[in-house]
């Protein structure tokens, strides 16, 4: 059925619990990706790119350079950007002076203002230079008093007559005496004069509007009426309690199944609760109960009564259900991808929610006929509202307001380009009519949308330079050079673009910590459930669905408290929602509003002091329930009564499994020699007042914590009956060396260790080291997040920055409690030791991969990036649209935002359901394609993009930019058009500075690249290291 095609243009953000990141236009990968744009504006009505006003306050700002500009030109255009356009100018020079200074643009009356009152035709551009500007003059000065007698004798009738107008404001028998600024005056009329009539050459017929689809765009352009108001309004109620997942008063459950069953009891028999404009409802309704006993037969009546055709079948459906996108995509998702919930959808909701539509658009056309269409309309329609009756008396109709290009517009742009070109006004006087025509065609043909494609490519390949010349610059310093081990440390974390920072910090801190980077699930895809939730949730990538379900439990000595606090939480939720509710109630609601006034202690308390509110919280929950230890359930639990062990789901791992995860983990990153204490660090981040917290955690736990998972990646490595079965594969973990979890808090820039009471007592001084090292490297890191927010002083100090992030994470009024992967743009893949002392400045994700410990045919770096580029690629471009357009693509301000449902957000009290991310989330992001430096050969990741269909596309399609580090020097290959290209370095320096702070401090904005002067690696303290030959 066509419901089928509709669905791969809905948004697929899923219940905002669990956010997670993907392109936003993931229904256009098939697509290049400028062709995907546009087709997102047709579809969406979005815009492709910024808008040029944005990309030109970068060229000003050296962001973009000229040279930028016109390389990317040459790119775009290959040979056709030296043919000649116009008098001496090849189409490179058109486009370029085009695109390097700002074109004033506008509405008639603007210009028309702009050249009457302004000194737009007394003086010359201000971007002309001196020279060009003189020059002009003296060319039509030379001629007027060399060569011009009359105008009668003026040879050329264009030049004739243009001279005639000009003779009215100036007196060409006084000429000689004429001063600089009435000779430049008269050049500019001139020139403006000869553009006016170049441009008149140019007959534009108007553009064909977009052909309408619904009867909606008909009855909104003929009657300015929106039908679909009124349907919308009904739609947000009663999805919004149909989806509810455990906020709303009633839950739905009627007679019938579903949500068709749910609407036929609600408003088949009443009209009570249905709108004024959708007063024809119930009589539909009713015929339609006798009529259809399914969703399905009502859908394909509606369809025939809207008169739809069968070869416009997919594209009315597609666009009915993209006109409450939101809700829409929400009914899809928690019917098809939401097992998780508390209450998900059954099969067929969605088809059940368009009939539901359809039935909806029927009854709100009829009413708005019968209320607004003249009455001929009425007596000719009758009751037929379809699309092929509309359309007939629409066409009676039609308005002719429509917008077109105007002439004054085509020569005011004639006229700035003809100044920065420097064209000459009298052979353009002489130009024919065909000449004219050519040049006015090469101008509109590289209009808005061409000029913001080329700036946004530039843009992007000013980024990318600077980081392949910083790659290659500081790979040419570890080429040959093998570190010293083993460390004294070593620290696995998320490849998280914010655990950059924290892993060069901790660098910086102790040159004897080696550092990791892996997908934050560590390879431990499961369904989680801690101590105190009441559900499971997924952590692992959105493309994997976990096999094992996992919960954490009190230890046996504080089970029975874990009992009585489970039971405390069920009846005070249960009571806290009873007293939500009641609070609607008169009774209720006026005792609520007394006890308010004490209610708004703490809620004040947070506001005001908000970390010493949240410690004081802190203290009192330790003092009243006590810190009780807990453990993850790891091990596989038989199923009862000897069911079936072969089922794909289980409750644990197998000792097997396990070993499978461990040996997965340490040969995809490369960790061979291990040193006495290995920290595996998961992510999350925790913050009030903030429905999209979940975009804040950890993508590749599926916008979960990473915690949990790092955590069971250490108790598996620690077990001994998984290490004997590492030790027959070939995988040594010596027993001195011994795995902790932990969680690091990227808000608040907390570090928390997990199972410290089973770290052994040899241990115990390292722990106690590596805990220092990372309280320090989290100061600093704290340090680097404050210069991104404007409120902080600039000179504040690492300690001062810690405890204002830690404030920052509880303030209730806080919109912006971090910038989360604001800024990203860039992600390498390899060996830490290649690019280790390279201050990236927290744009760019970090995955350990050693190519030469790879197999021949690339086993570990298929899996790798089958994992990391769907990952990062999704961080990338749904920041990269949601900054692009904020309205369309984005959530627009999270301050007019409520939760809907426990779903999703709205704004205000209705609204459609808001995906994306909201502004302040993106507000100093810079939209950019992202680009992977792999260390690989081309051999081995063109295996990669054969084998993984959906990285080929990415690539090929130019979603993403690639670029190759070679495994043996620094020479560099990048993806271009089709093949890899090798990269030759710009030949800029890489500045050097002492620490990372004292390159970062004092700046607001996004910094360039450094190398930071710490040693690579130092000699390992005694007693702190094992020797060599860990790994077989």
């Amino acid at each position: 059925m066509a419901v089928e095609h509709g669905l791969h243009v809905l948004p697929a953000q899923g219940p905002i619990a669990v956010f997670v990141h993907h392109n936003t236009l993931h229904a256009f990968e098939h697509l290049p990706f400028d062709e995907a744009v546009v087709a997102g504006v047709k579809k969406y009505g979005a815009h492709p790119y910024w808008p040029e006003s944005r990309y030109r306050n970068k060229v000003e700002w050296g962001r973009i350079s000229v040279s930028d500009l016109e390389k990317e030109l040459l790119h775009d255009l290959g040979e056709a950007a030296h043919e000649s356009v116009a008098p001496e100018t090849t189409r490179l020079q058109l486009r370029l002076a085009m695109m390097a200074r700002r074109l004033r643009l506008g509405p008639d009356e603007e210009i028309r203002w702009s050249l009457a009152e302004t000194d737009a035709m007394a003086k010359f551009l201000p971007d002309v230079s001196v020279a060009a500007a003189n020059q002009m003059v003296h060319e039509v000065r030379h001629w007027m008093l060399r060569e011009y007698t009359s105008t009668e004798n003026v040879s050329n009738e264009s030049l004739a007559l243009l001279l005639l107008d000009l003779s009215e404001d100036f007196e060409f028998d006084r000429r000689a005496s004429w001063t600089d600024e009435t000779w430049t005056n008269f050049t500019l009329r001139l020139l403006y004069s000869v553009c006016r009539k170049g441009a008149s050459q140019w007959s534009r017929h108007d553009e064909d509007g977009a052909v309408p689809i619904r009867q909606r765009e008909l009855l909104l352009d003929i009657l300015h009426v929106d039908c679909d108001e009124p349907v919308h309004d009904f739609l947000i109620r009663f999805l919004s309690n149909a989806l509810d997942q455990g906020i709303s008063q009633w839950q739905g459950n009627f007679g019938r199944p579903g949500l068709f069953g749910l609407f036929l009891d609600l408003y088949g028999s009443s009209s009570d609760f249905v709108l004024d404009r959708l007063a024809p409802l119930r009589d539909i309704v009713r015929r339609e109960e006798h009529r259809a006993r399914t969703a399905r037969e009502s859908i394909a009546i509606s369809l025939r009564a809207l008169g739809v055709k069968d070869e416009t079948l997919d594209a009315y459906i597609e666009s009915t259900l993209l006109a409450l996108p939101g809700w829409t995509s929400m009914v899809w998702q928690l019917e098809s991808n939401a097992e998780w919930t508390p209450r998900p959808l059954p099969k067929g909701s969605l088809e059940e929610m368009l009939a539901i539509r359809l039935l909806l658009d029927r009854a709100s056309i009829a009413y708005a006929l019968r209320r607004d269409a003249p009455k001929l309309w009425i007596e000719s329609l009758g009751s037929d509202v379809s699309f092929p009756a509309l359309q007939v008396l629409a066409s009676k109709h039609q308005r002719e307001d429509r917008p077109s290009s105007t002439q004054q517009q085509r020569a005011f742009l004639l006229f700035q380009i003809a100044q920065r070109l420097g064209w000459n006004a009298l052979e353009l006087a002489v130009l024919s009519g065909a000449e004219w025509k050519k040049i006015v065609k090469e101008v509109l043909q590289f209009g808005s949308l061409n000029r913001r494609r080329i700036y946004h490519s530039a843009f992007e390949r000013h980024y990318r330079e600077e980081l392949l010349d910083a790659v290659s610059e500081i790979t040419k310093l570890s080429v040959g050079m093998s570190q010293r081990s083993p460390f004294s440390f070593q620290v696995i974390t998320c490849i998280d673009d914010r655990e950059e920072s924290l892993r060069r910090h901790l660098e910086e801190i102790d040159a004897g910590i080696e550092t990791f980077g892996a997908a934050g699930f560590f390879g431990v895809p499961m369904y989680f459930r801690s101590v105190s939730d009441a559900h499971y949730i997924p952590l692992c990538p959105v493309v994997i669905k976990p096999k094992h379900f996992v919960d954490e439990v009190a230890h046996v000595t504080y089970q029975e408290m874990q009992r009585r606090q489970t039971e405390a939480r069920r009846v005070l939720g249960k009571a806290s929602h009873q007293i939500h509710l009641g609070s609607r109630s008169l009774l209720a609601g006026t005792l609520t509003s007394f006890a308010g006034s004490i209610a708004s202690i703490p809620m004040v308390a947070r506001v005001l002091a908000p970390r010493f509110t949240a410690k004081a919280k802190e203290l009192l929950g330790d003092v009243v329930k006590g810190r009780k230890a807990t453990t993850l359930c790891l091990e596989r639990i038989p199923a009862e009564g000897g069911g079936d062990e072969s089922s794909s789901v289980h409750h644990g791992f197998t000792d097997v499994e396990m070993a499978d995860v461990v040996e997965r983990l340490l040969g995809d990153i490369g960790l061979q020699t291990f040193s006495p204490l290995v920290v595996v660090l998961g992510h999350g981040s925790s913050s009030l007042n903030n429905p999209h917290e979940s975009a804040y955690n950890c993508g590749a736990c599926g916008g979960g914590r990473g915690g949990p998972n790092a955590r069971a990646l250490a108790q598996m490595a620690n077990e001994p009956r998984v290490r004997r079965i590492l030790q027959g594969r070939g995988v040594s973990i010596p027993e001195e060396t011994w795995f902790v979890g932990g969680y690091h808090n990227t808000c608040n820039d907390h570090v928390e260790f997990s199972d410290l009471d089973r770290v052994p007592p040899t241990h115990q001084r390292p722990l106690w080291e590596i805990q220092e090292k990372l309280r320090q490297a989290c100061e600093r890191n704290a340090w680097e997040r404050c210069r991104r927010f404007t409120n902080v002083k600039p000179d504040i100090s690492p300690h001062e920055a810690l405890r204002y992030v830690e404030e920052r994470s509880e303030d209730l009024a806080q919109a912006r409690p971090e910038y989360n992967h604001a800024t990203n743009a860039a992600c390498v893949v390899g060996r830490r030791s290649r690019t280790r002392g390279l201050f990236m400045d927290r744009r760019s994700f970090l995955t350990s991969y050693d190519p030469t410990l790879d197999n021949s045919e690339h086993d570990v770096l298929h899996r790798l990036l089958s994992a990391v580029i769907p990952v990062c690629a999704g961080i990338s471009l749904e920041y990269l649209f949601s900054t692009i357009d904020n309205s369309v693509y984005g959530c627009g301000s999270k301050l007019p935002h409520n939760i809907a449902g426990l779903i999703g957000v709205m704004e205000g009290a209705a609204s459609d359901l808001r995906c994306g991310l909201s502004q302040q989330m993106v507000e100093i992001h810079e939209p950019m394609r992202i680009v992977f430096v792999i260390e690989a050969t081309e051999a081995a990741f063109r295996s990669v993009m054969h084998r993984n269909e959906s990285i080929g596309r990415l690539v090929t399609n130019n979603w993403i930019q690639v670029a190759l580090l070679s495994p043996t020097s620094s020479e560099l290959l990048l993806y271009q058009q089709g093949r890899f290209e090798p990269y030759r370095p710009t030949g800029r320096p890489l500045p050097t500075a002492s620490s990372s702070g004292s390159w970062f401090h004092g700046w607001r904005g996004n910094l360039g690249f450094s190398r930071v002067e710490y040693p690579i690696a130092m000699e390992p303290r005694g007693g702190n290291a094992l020797g060599p030959g860990a790994m077989g």
